[in-house]
């Protein structure tokens, strides 16, 4: 390989840049086309023009640096989302984004021409905190974002529409309601994603990073109401109350239940409630709740399970509703589905990484990524996992640049010796 190395100061200088602009006492902010993922954006713009870069942006606004290579070929695309959730870390999404920018500006500055294009792809909207719909950016990308997600998928803090959202950000929602996509999959000759981990797995095992085999698909509850009766405390007996906290407490033990016997016939899975609630107008220390409100996100590689898995919540649920004396609505049902990984890919990313000295392994990833919709619209895709602790989600993301300079480095060596990739 011809010497270059990834940018490594100019990611750190970058990661700095992000906090101090779209960070506070209580972490990272960078809303779906609000103004810390506008700014994020800006900032990534700016050093793609001081590389040399060819920007373009879609409908859609996602951002599109390219580096001429050599030939026409399907491109490779790198990159990653820069949205986080409220109050989140500065590393989830940024990391690949600023790991792929890094890869190529090694490239620019040892004055080398790529074979194919690289294209360093900026993702609008990946996370569903801010509209309840996930992967909006990359859907429009390819016109898979329907035209009435616009109306009807409204911000989570505001109420307001995606498409008063996306039209004040300054998206073309004419070609979006057209659904007009801007991707061929024809065109692409790879997606790769790095992203950091966003569980455990990898500082359990000492390893700075991993080739994902596949991500994992969901099926969601995200507004579960459990309705009962509010009561006295002290006066009502328990033969007598219909109890919606304790009936909700159930139906999350039931789950857990659920999660271990699917496991145990040998099913992938996640479940996970991971909102639980009383009304803070109505509850009291000395009351019986009669309402609780909660949500319900199941995960896994199995299509046939994210099919069969929500009859057998509203099973459960109906069956706590009969014995509790409650009604339990699960809502509608939302999801995503799974998708595999290029296994040719995965093996030469592996390949690559055993070139530059590291032994690291491949895994399944259990949150989702905007690979998923390149991967389902059949375009070979890949994803490099970076160590980091802590968890996501949270202001403690924890990733080490270190680890980062070890992906960057398995990503440049595929971008200049992609070999045969596509057909």
């Amino acid at each position: 390989m011809p010497l270059a190395k990834p940018d490594i100061a100019l990611a750190e200088r970058l990661f700095d840049e992000l906090s101090a602009r779209t960070g506070g006492a209580d972490g990272i902010t960078r809303a779906s086309y609000g103004p810390g993922e506008a700014i994020a954006h800006d900032i990534i713009a700016r050093e793609a023009k001081r590389l040399g870069l060819t920007l373009r942006r879609d409908p859609a606004l996602n951002l599109y640096a390219t580096l001429r290579g050599r030939t026409r070929a399907p491109a490779i695309m790198i990159g990653s989302h820069l949205d986080s959730v409220p109050n989140g870390g500065n590393f989830d999404g940024a990391a690949g984004v600023l790991a792929s920018l890094a890869v190529i500006a090694g490239i620019v500055r040892a004055g080398i021409v790529p074979p194919r294009d690289i294209v360093l792809v900026v993702i609008r909207a990946e996370e569903s905190a801010w509209f309840n719909a996930s992967y909006i950016g990359s859907r429009a990308a390819f016109g898979a974002l329907a035209a009435a997600e616009l109306d009807q998928v409204r911000r989570s803090d505001d109420d307001r529409s995606l498409g008063v959202h996306m039209r004040e950000a300054g998206a073309d929602l004419d070609a979006l309601r057209a659904g007009e996509g801007v991707l061929a999959p024809a065109e692409i000759g790879a997606f790769i994603e790095p992203h950091i981990e966003q569980g455990p797995v990898l500082l359990a095992q000492g390893a700075p990073a991993a080739i994902v085999t596949g991500i994992r698909g969901s099926a969601r509850f995200r507004h579960v109401v459990c309705r009962g009766e509010y009561a006295h405390s002290g006066a009502t007996p328990r033969a007598l109350r219909r109890d919606a906290a304790l009936a909700a407490a159930e139906l999350t033990l039931r789950l857990d239940e659920l999660w271990r016997d699917l496991e145990a016939e040998g099913e992938d899975l996640t479940i996970t409630v991971g909102q639980f609630a009383t009304d803070p107008a109505e509850h009291a220390f000395s009351k019986v709740a009669g309402r609780v409100d909660l949500s319900i996100d199941l995960r896994s590689r199995s299509p046939a399970l994210l099919a069969r898995a929500p009859d057998l919540m509203r099973e459960i649920a109906a069956q706590i509703a009969r014995q509790r004396g409650v009604s339990i609505d699960l809502g509608p049902l939302s999801g995503t589905e799974p998708a595999l990984m290029d296994e040719r890919l995965a093996m030469r990313l592996t390949g690559m990484a055993e070139a530059e000295g590291l032994a690291i392994p491949q895994m399944a990833c259990g949150a989702g990524h905007d690979a998923a919709i390149f991967a389902n619209h059949g375009v070979p895709t890949a994803m490099i996992f970076i160590r980091n602790a802590h968890g996501s989600h949270n202001p403690l993301e924890s990733m080490e640049i270190q680890d980062l300079a070890v992906a960057a480095r398995i990503l440049m060596r595929f971008c200049l010796e992609p070999g045969s990739i596509s057909a």
